[in-house]
């Protein structure tokens, strides 16, 4: 099951990014005096209690706007609600409570999600007094905060955890695989989900974004068991709100989550953009098995060098996935399709095998010998142990001397064994140094 999603909307300018870059921490969004500066969903995650959850920051929505920005900036937010578990409705409490604030709630309440409702830039106890008045707005309590300051939003968060959905963990059965199919709009993931399927089991259109909604598929193929996960899928039916390179970024994370193997679809036609790059990104962060599929393959004007060529592009692009094995198939033409089940059981074995402690500490070994580890101001690194502490992905504890000693180049050549012995192809895989103790 994925992390529950929180969606920060509001009308412009009322602080909707400074309390999303509290809550998760960092400052990812970029923070201006001045309405419609976020334009796009931002994304991040968010923690309180050991409760851990997505949040979505969104543009300022306008009502009754005719800007095609604007315009936009309100259908990425409509969207953000679709995704969201609880919403947060940001007001300023300086402005009082506004005929927009009114239209919003209206529209929130329509949804039938939790609502929280945020009464932004009260920066000391002698404004709480201006809080009533956005009783009027008919979602409840309204919680006084102050995002530059940070002051007030404990008691939101212990809002927002409460709405959750219940922590039943949906029950995974080990031996199926689980499927993510991700990339951008129109780079041919409904196509690809039906050529491995064998049937026209999703909508396929050359208009991005015609997939209206997620369903994941069990299928079985040799004996083996998978499901695929739709990422392509928006919840919303009727108009389609999104048509920028930024779509649904939260379903293919949420999607990540919930998967083994994650294919990374690209464009053969196309190449490579920088919205390739994030949201393989995503599967990389979670420790996922990835497969590179370049699609549309039989499109592309080929010569001997050209697979050749689009490869060295791919491993300079993408350095993270140097791991990630490389098809190039045609959903179209089903060409190289037979090729994807395979290495999906390929990798996903890599991705969930364990190493004994002792062959690990051999291997370790003659790598300390082969190539002795650094050693800073007379001090050599030590490595006393190893041993695999975790599956999906392997992760592997190095207990040494000095964890400070250890630099990231040694831990690459350490993680370049592993690799060269146990052929983990298509994993990532997670090292951590530990202070012996």
């Amino acid at each position: 099951m994925g992390l529950p999603v929180v969606a920060i909307v509001g009308r412009p300018n009322v602080g909707k990014s400074t309390i999303f870059n509290r809550l998760v921490g960092e400052r990812i969004a970029i923070v201006e005096d001045k309405p419609g500066v976020t334009r796009d969903r931002l994304y991040g995650k968010g923690e309180w209690l050991n409760r851990y959850f997505h949040v979505i920051d969104t543009g300022g929505i306008e009502f009754g706007e005719t800007d095609a920005i604007l315009t936009q900036m309100r259908h990425q937010a409509e969207l953000a609600i679709d995704e969201a578990d609880v919403i947060l409705m940001v007001t300023d409490g300086r402005a009082g409570v506004t005929d927009a604030d009114q239209e919003l709630a209206r529209m929130l309440n329509r949804t039938g999600k939790p609502i929280v409702l945020i009464v932004n830039k009260i920066d000391n106890p002698d404004m709480r007094a201006d809080i009533y008045d956005f009783y009027t707005l008919g979602l409840g309590d309204p919680f006084p905060v102050s995002g530059s300051h940070g002051l007030g939003l404990g008691d939101v968060l212990e809002e927002v955890v409460k709405h959750f959905p219940g922590g039943e963990e949906e029950e995974r059965d080990d031996d199926v695989i689980r499927i993510a199919i991700i990339g951008r709009p129109n780079v041919g993931k409904s196509s690809l989900t039906n050529a491995i399927l064998g049937e026209e089991r999703v909508i396929v259109s050359d208009v991005a974004g015609t997939t209206r909604d997620a369903i994941d598929t069990p299928f079985e193929r040799d004996g083996q068991h998978y499901i695929l996960i739709d990422t392509a899928g928006m919840r919303k039916r009727g108009k389609v709100y999104e048509t920028t390179e930024k779509y649904s970024v939260m379903r293919a994370m949420k999607a990540i989550e919930e998967s083994d193997v994650v294919l990374v679809v690209l464009n053969g036609e196309e190449g490579i953009i920088e919205q390739d790059k994030k949201i393989a990104g995503y599967a990389h962060e979670a420790g996922r098995a990835v497969i590179i599929v370049v699609n549309k393959w039989d499109a592309v004007e080929k010569d001997d060098k050209t697979m050749l060529r689009f490869t060295e592009l791919i491993r300079e692009e993408f350095k993270y996935l140097d791991y990630a094995p490389i098809l190039f198939v045609s959903a179209k033409t089903k060409q190289r399709i037979h090729t994807i089940l395979p290495k999906v059981n390929q990798v996903a074995e890599a991705h969930s095998m364990r190493v004994s402690t002792a062959v690990l500490n051999d291997l370790i070994t003659d790598a300390t010998i082969m190539t002795p580890p650094p050693s800073d101001r007379g001090k050599r690194l030590k490595i006393n142990y190893a041993t695999q502490a975790a599956v999906k992905p392997p992760t592997f504890i190095l207990f040494v001397n000095d964890p400070e000693l250890m630099h990231f180049s040694y831990e690459r050549y350490i993680e370049n064994k592993i690799r060269e012995a146990f052929v983990f192809e298509g994993t990532p895989i997670r090292i951590w140094t530990r202070k012996k103790t």
